[in-house]
C-alpha cells in the first residue's frame, strides 16, 4: 500500500503514542518531527526512527508531508493548524480544536476553500469500547436513547503532570481538557446537541504543583474548574455532564445512556477498550457485553489514519473538524450559559460519525 506521509508538530507528553501508532497503521508514514525545543524533536526522531527532526517551518515546507499532526499546547492549536492549511496540508489537531469559536471557524473555512481536511482528537470514540456501544444503540438493544449522564471527577493534574500550568489557563480546565473525550463520545453515540445550560466556578484561586520538575510552583487559575451542564439533543434526549478538577474522590460511572428498553454503561472515553455493560428490566445484575470491534488498546492516531483513508476515497473522516467544532461550541456554551444565566441555543451541528466496520484487520480501517 502506498503510504500517506505525516509530520508531527509538538513532541511533548502525549506525542509518544502518536509516533508509535502513526508508524503502526499501514497507511501512515511519519516523515518528520518538529518542536519549538529542537532537542525534544531530535529525541523523538531517534526513539521512533523518524528520518527528520526539524523546525515547524521546515516541516510545513516539506512537499511530501500530506497531514500535519498538531500536538502543541491549546493556545497554539489554531496558529499551527492555520499555517499547515495555508501550506496546503490537511491537519489533525490535539483537542480542543481551538481556544475560540472564531479560530475554529477560520480553520474549517480555510480547509473548505483549499480542498483540505481538518480533524481533531479525541479519536478514542473509534476504539472497541465506544464502537461496541454505538453498535448496541444502532441495533436497538437499549431501545431509543432518552437520556444520559457523564462524570469526570478528579483533583487536577498538578500532582503528576510534569508541566501542568496550561491546564489552568484558557483552553484548559476540566471542560476543555477532559470534556472533549466525553462530549465527542456522547455525540458519536447520540447525535448533535441543540441547546445547553450550565453552571461553572473556579473553586481555588491558585494551585500548588507537587510533581517534578516544577514542585513548589504556584499556578494562578484563570478558568472554571467545576462545570455542570445539561444538554438537549436534536433527537430529544437529555444529558447531564459534570467535569471537575475540584473533587478528591467520586464513584459515578463515566457515562451511562438510558434507553426505553435498557440502560448501558459506557467505558471511560479517555480509553479505547471496555467494559460495556447492559441492564434490562428484571435483571438483578449488569451484563458485560462482548466487544464487537477491534482497537481495544491505546490507539491514539487512529483518527489520523482514518483521515488518510478518507483522503484516498473521498469519504468523510470520522474525527472531523465539524464534530470537533460542535464539541468546542458546546463547551463554550456551558461557560456562556453560566455567565448569562440562561439556555444557549447552539449555532453549530454535525453529522454523527459513521460507525467503524466490524472484522477489520489490525492496522487497517477500511475493509
Amino acid at each position: 500500500m502506498e503510504k500517506t506521509k505525516v509530520g508531527i508538530v509538538g513532541c511533548g507528553n502525549i506525542s509518544g503514542i502518536y509516533f508509535k501508532m502513526c508508524k503502526w497503521f499501514e497507511i501512515l508514514d511519519v516523515g518528520a518531527a518538529a518542536d519549538l525545543i529542537p532537542e525534544r524533536a531530535q529525541a523523538k526522531a531517534r526513539e521512533f526512527g523518524v528520518a527528520k527532526a526539524c523546525s515547524v517551518d521546515e516541516l510545513l515546507a516539506d512537499p511530501e508531508i500530506q497531514i500535519v499532526v498538531n500536538l502543541t499546547i491549546p493556545k497554539a492549536h489554531a496558529p499551527v493548524a492555520l499555517a499547515a492549511l495555508k501550506a496546503g496540508k490537511s491537519v489533525h489537531n490535539e483537542k480542543p480544536l481551538a481556544l475560540t469559536r472564531e479560530d475554529g471557524k477560520k480553520m474549517l473555512a480555510l480547509a473548505k476553500r483549499k480542498g483540505l481536511r481538518v480533524g481533531c482528537a479525541p479519536d478514542t470514540f473509534m476504539g472497541a469500547g465506544i464502537q461496541t456501544c454505538r453498535k448496541l444503540i444502532d441495533d436497538g438493544v437499549i431501545g431509543e436513547p432518552v437520556g444520559a449522564t457523564a462524570f469526570m471527577l478528579c483533583h487536577g493534574h498538578e500532582s503528576w503532570h510534569p508541566d501542568p500550568e496550561f491546564y489552568y489557563k484558557p483552553g484548559g480546565g476540566p471542560m476543555f481538557d477532559m470534556g472533549p473525550y466525553y462530549l465527542t463520545a456522547i455525540v458519536a453515540l447520540m447525535g448533535p446537541v441543540r441547546r445547553v445550560t450550565g453552571s461553572a466556578r473556579a473553586t481555588f484561586a491558585e494551585r500548588l504543583i507537587t510533581s517534578q520538575p516544577k514542585s513548589g510552583t504556584r499556578i494562578q487559575v484563570e478558568v472554571p474548574t467545576h462545570v455542570a451542564g445539561v444538554m438537549d439533543f436534536a433527537s430529544g434526549a437529555i444529558c447531564t455532564i459534570v467535569t471537575s478538577f475540584d473533587v478528591w474522590a467520586g464513584q459515578h460511572p463515566c457515562i451511562e445512556v438510558y434507553g426505553t428498553e435498557a440502560t448501558m454503561q459506557v467505558p471511560d472515553p479517555n480509553g479505547f477498550g471496555g467494559p460495556v455493560r447492559i441492564r434490562r428490566p428484571g435483571d438483578k445484575e449488569w451484563a458485560e457485553m462482548p466487544l464487537t470491534h477491534g482497537y481495544a488498546e491505546n490507539s491514539r492516531g487512529i483518527g489520523v489514519a482514518d483521515m488518510a483513508y478518507a483522503l484516498r476515497s473521498g469519504r468523510p473522516h470520522r474525527a472531523s473538524g465539524d464534530l470537533a467544532y460542535h464539541v468546542l461550541d458546546i463547551m463554550h456554551a456551558f461557560h456562556d450559559a453560566s455567565a448569562k444565566g440562561k439556555h444557549v441555543v447552539l449555532k453549530s451541528t454535525c453529522d454523527r460519525p459513521a460507525p467503524l466496520p466490524t472484522g477489520l484487520k489490525p492496522g487497517t480501517l477500511d475493509a
